[in-house]
């Protein structure tokens, strides 16, 4: 497991980045459902460039972002109430 890890809760909904794996592609953001994904102005991926961040009050853990991130730098848990 990555050693810098961002994460954000939210009710039911666990969001993490592990910025050591990110590449800053973008597929992820190109395909969230809700556009509640965006590049980090503080956050370095990989290659230095840009991890990307969550707006975990707009998620709605559906895991798309997780399925589409070629590096599985993206994990999306979502408990049941």
């Amino acid at each position: 497991m990555s050693s810098r890890v961002n994460e954000k809760k939210a009710g039911t909904i666990t969001w993490a980045n592990f910025a050591d794996y990110c590449k800053g592609c973008g597929l992820c953001i190109q395909k969230c459902p809700k556009k509640c994904l965006k590049f980090s102005s503080e956050t370095l991926g990989y290659y230095g460039t840009p991890a990307v961040d969550c707006d975990i009050d707009e998620c709605i853990g559906c895991g798309i972002c997780e399925l589409n991130c070629p590096d599985s730098a993206i994990e999306v848990e979502k408990k049941k109430q």
